[in-house]
């Protein structure tokens, strides 16, 4: 409509011109206009053909990112970002929004091995498990890694395994009677319940479904929108898988696929097996050699390169920039640890939860990466390793992390536990002159350099108050997504909106960053989590 009222415009002022002037310079003018609104109809008319046809490729599923379906190449086309030399394969994504948090107290290696007793399984990791789940064991009995501890009552189908073995010691209850967690105290030496894996090669879905709900390795997708487990009936359009992380003082992926490239491959055949769609592998492309051999080397995947600052390792960023989620679609997600695990079962018939967990914050003696297994005690990780003070503990990063006891037990799905003070300590003037150092995107705080590290605290520096509109969020979003207007649409209950606004495509570490930096202090990842169970219930 806008091109077309600004060709008759055009038209309009030619006739104009020609009115008022009968010589040659007139003549010239006309002409020029005349052909001006030539070009634009004849571009309008291209631009239409373009979106018909990818609209079209998209309906038969055609993959745009490796066909140019347009009748001429766009601006994205032509000033794309130069591939780097060592992306030999695959797409490239270079973001720009986004913001590096650098903090002091990352893990140096190499990987140590500490004396944990104590191991639990909490029914609370997991959204939209009904609180009271049925538990298959009772206090005192024995159990072997991979034995089935509890159901979903809701999806009886669905069992979740134990990640040790040992004895039952502790069966804790939250409110109402809720089961919250079941206590392990684990074997010296571990013992494994043996399954006998299908041939991926031959089996068909439904019987691998079922087998992977049997021994447990079906809790470790993630599916969106939502972030549940997956029903049984569920065929995700594509499952998606990042090789690494970019939150403040996150684990480096390489230490974990050394010597687990094997069982990675086979997790990876396993999930091919599982979608009619396919298998997204996200690598790291901020440097040479950052991405470790196992995963570039990884057949039967789609590889995708992202380069920028947090998120770009995101699952939720990469799932955006390659295939986003449409209405009534269904994508699964995985860590790399998890995808170890499903490949161990499927190599020797176990269950084998081991992981290597860092464990980062300034408040730490030694900050280090150490072997554990799934759901391990905070207190034996961090024991004689914390500095006296007022600390908090995070099972996993400061963005998007669980606030937990010392005594407590490591997220299911987490693998990075950290320490940072607790900021519950007033700053003089600190509104006016901020007397600390401390990170921020605001141009008033000293930045330090790029290479500086804060120590950090919990402190908010200020308390809720108005949202106002400051364009923050879309600074450090790479995402074509309004989070402000997408926040109020979920404050105000507007359904149509929440999803038109792409709810669906977010989970809280996606937009965690976006709380960090927000002028008014606002809960966005409580905010999100609440539209995302409206949508889910409406």
């Amino acid at each position: 409509m806008n091109k077309l009222v600004l060709t008759m415009s055009l038209t309009f002022l030619a006739n104009l011109a020609s009115s008022q002037s009968k010589d040659s310079d007139s003549d010239l003018l006309i002409y020029g206009l005349t052909a001006v609104c030539l070009v634009l109809v004849i571009w309008a008319m291209l631009a239409l053909a373009s979106n018909l046809m990818k609209i079209e490729a998209a309906k038969n599923g055609l993959d745009e990112e490796k066909n140019n379906f347009s009748v001429f190449p766009g601006l994205n086309d032509l000033f794309k970002p130069k591939k780097p030399s060592f992306v030999t394969e695959g797409s490239f994504h270079k973001l720009k929004s986004g913001f590096d948090i650098n903090l002091e107290g990352s893990a140096k290696g190499p990987v140590q091995t500490v004396q944990v007793t104590r191991y639990a399984l909490k029914p609370t990791d997991f959204f939209g498990m009904s609180p009271i789940p049925k538990v298959t064991v009772e206090v005192g009995a024995e159990v072997k890694a991979g034995d089935i501890l509890f159901f979903d009552k809701k999806k009886p189908e669905v069992q979740y395994a134990s990640p040790v073995s040992g004895e039952v010691v502790d069966i804790l209850r939250g409110e109402k009677r809720s089961i919250a967690q079941v206590v392990i105290l684990s074997d010296k030496k571990m013992s494994y319940t043996k399954y006998t894996a299908p041939d991926i090669q031959k089996v068909d879905r439904e019987t691998l479904v079922a087998f992977m709900m049997s021994c447990g390795l079906w809790p470790l997708i993630n599916e969106r929108p939502y972030d549940v487990v997956p029903a049984a009936t569920t065929i995700p359009v594509n499952i998606f898988v990042s090789t690494f992380d970019t939150a403040p003082l996150a684990p480096d992926s390489s230490l974990i696929i050394q010597g687990n490239e094997t069982a990675f491959q086979k997790g990876l055949d396993v999930l091919v097996a599982l979608t009619s769609g396919k298998v997204h592998l996200g690598l790291d492309a901020r440097g040479a050699g950052k991405a470790a051999a196992g995963f570039v080397q990884a057949k039967n995947v789609e590889k995708h390169w992202f380069s920028g600052p947090h998120p770009a390792g995101n699952v939720g960023v990469h799932i955006h920039h390659v295939a986003p989620i449409k209405t009534g679609d269904k994508v699964w997600t995985l860590g790399v640890q998890e995808v170890v695990t499903i490949g161990q079962m499927f190599l020797k018939g176990e269950y084998h939860a081991e992981r290597i967990v860092a464990i980062t914050g300034a408040e730490l003696l030694e900050p280090k990466y150490v072997k554990t297994y799934q759901g391990a005690s905070i207190a034996d990780l961090i024991k004689g390793n914390i500095k006296e003070g007022n600390n908090r503990v995070i099972s996993g990063d400061v963005l998007s992390g669980k606030q937990t006891e010392v005594n407590g037990f490591l997220g299911f799905r987490d693998d990075q536990i950290t320490v940072v003070k607790e900021g519950n300590e007033y700053e003089l003037f600190g509104w006016l002159l901020p007397l600390a150092p401390r990170p921020s995107i605001s141009g008033t705080i000293p930045s330090f350099g790029k290479d500086h590290k804060f120590e950090a605290n919990t402190n908010t520096h200020g308390e809720k108050r108005a949202f106002v509109v400051s364009g923050q969020y879309e600074s450090v979003l790479p995402m074509d997504i309004y989070p402000q207007h997408l926040m109020k649409a979920i404050l105000t209950n507007n359904i149509e909106k929440m999803e038109g606004l792409g709810l669906a495509e977010l989970t809280e570490e996606d937009i965690a960053l976006c709380e960090f930096v927000c002028t008014s202090k606002n809960p966005l990842q409580s905010i999100l989590r609440q539209g995302l169970e409206t949508l889910k219930t409406s």
